[in-house]
């Protein structure tokens, strides 16, 4: 097989994207054919991909679109949706998951893209890329469909810790609104802080002292402030970055995927009522199609995790071949902004930002009267 040193084309610059083959729940072969979907649609990507070499290299070449595109790195080992994140740190070397990161590491690839066990995703991604100076708790990062211009608003934490305090948040929505800039190409994003009302009295402690942090950065941030959003703002145009901690966004993401998966059954069930109602059907196809594919998870398939030395994009674990190119497609359009120089740019001065808050707090506590 062609490595991809050899792989070159005048006036294009390759993007290579490292990619676990054995993570999902359908297998390394939806994984290569939604490779090999990305591959037909954009010619730049270059892959490597990550597993046991005889078994990936049949299926590679039943696609000719990837010859002398995909170069497979042997890793037998496989981590299972059932691995504990700590046993897969102790003896994850060799596997697929671990190579496809270290590739990132090495300067091989621009980014990952694994379906595999999310935890031991984060665990292993934090052992071999190692967390941005400043960053105490890396976020996932999902984008979620609005009604805002764009299509989507950002969405984090959905995942990587079920904790956060003040300051993680202020890190959440500098690097949300890092992500919004390079991946919704909005100048100024407006970001919102997800609580149970807009009121400024309701909510925890840390979500009314991180009120005060994120308001006070906006300009340094380049971001506007909208203050507190409730969870029907989550799909709406008030703001553009949702910032929350990981519990309550992994709740609210699995709940919308649901959700979205209730309505296409419920549209097919009525449609398929009575003859009249399967002639409605036909004649509103194109726009039931245009509603498939607004509200299809798999088409936004990919949480990228943020505030890494490295980009990695979790794909959803029971995604398609529809939903492997979706998070392709996502990890390609990062890698070509420079999506990980800039945010390591935006979470140093992330950093300097919070040191400045704490400092700033401590000015006022100095100041008062005893």
């Amino acid at each position: 097989m062609t490595s991809l040193k050899d792989h070159k084309q005048v006036g294009d610059e390759r993007v290579v994207i490292s990619v676990d083959a054995m993570g999902g729940d359908q297998g390394p072969a939806t994984v290569v054919a939604g490779i090999s979907a990305s591959a037909k649609i954009n010619p730049r990507i270059d892959f490597l991909l990550h597993g046991p070499k005889d078994e990936l290299e049949k299926l590679v070449s039943k696609r000719r679109i990837l010859d002398g595109r995909c170069e497979i790195r042997d890793a037998s080992g496989v981590v299972s949706m059932e691995d504990k994140p700590s046993q897969v740190m102790r003896n994850g070397k060799g596997t697929s998951m671990w190579s496809a990161l270290d590739s990132v590491r090495d300067g091989e690839a621009k980014v990952a893209v694994s379906c595999g066990n999310t935890g031991a995703l984060m665990a292993l991604s934090m052992l071999r890329l190692r967390k941005l100076t400043g960053v105490n708790r890396p976020a996932i990062a999902v984008l979620w469909p609005s009604r805002n211009p764009q299509g989507f608003n950002v969405m984090l934490d959905v995942g990587a810790d079920i904790r956060a305090d003040a300051q993680d948040l202020l890190q959440y929505a500098l690097m949300g609104a890092s992500y919004a800039r390079n991946g919704l190409d909005l100048p100024r994003p407006r970001v919102g802080l997800l609580n149970v009302g807009t009121e400024e009295h309701k909510g925890r402690a840390e979500l009314k002292e991180a009120y005060e942090l994120i308001g006070r950065h906006t300009e340094k941030g380049v971001f506007d402030f909208v203050g507190f959003v409730e969870g029907g703002d989550i799909p709406g145009n008030r703001c553009d970055v949702i910032v929350t901690d990981g519990f309550t966004g992994n709740v609210a993401l699995k709940t919308g995927e649901g959700t979205a998966s209730l309505i296409g059954d419920l549209l097919r069930e009525a449609f398929a009522y009575s003859p009249l109602s399967r002639l409605a059907s036909l004649l509103a196809l194109t726009s039931l199609r245009r509603l498939k594919k607004r509200i299809d998870p798999r088409r936004v398939n990919g949480g990228v995790f943020l505030g890494l030395n490295g980009t990695v994009v979790k794909s959803h674990g029971g995604a398609d071949a529809t939903g492997v190119s979706a998070a392709v497609k996502l990890a390609f359009e990062l890698a070509d902004s420079g999506f990980g120089d800039r945010l390591a740019a935006r979470v140093a001065s992330a950093a300097e930002l919070a040191q400045d808050g704490i400092e700033a707090d401590n000015g006022q506590k100095d100041t008062k009267p005893s």
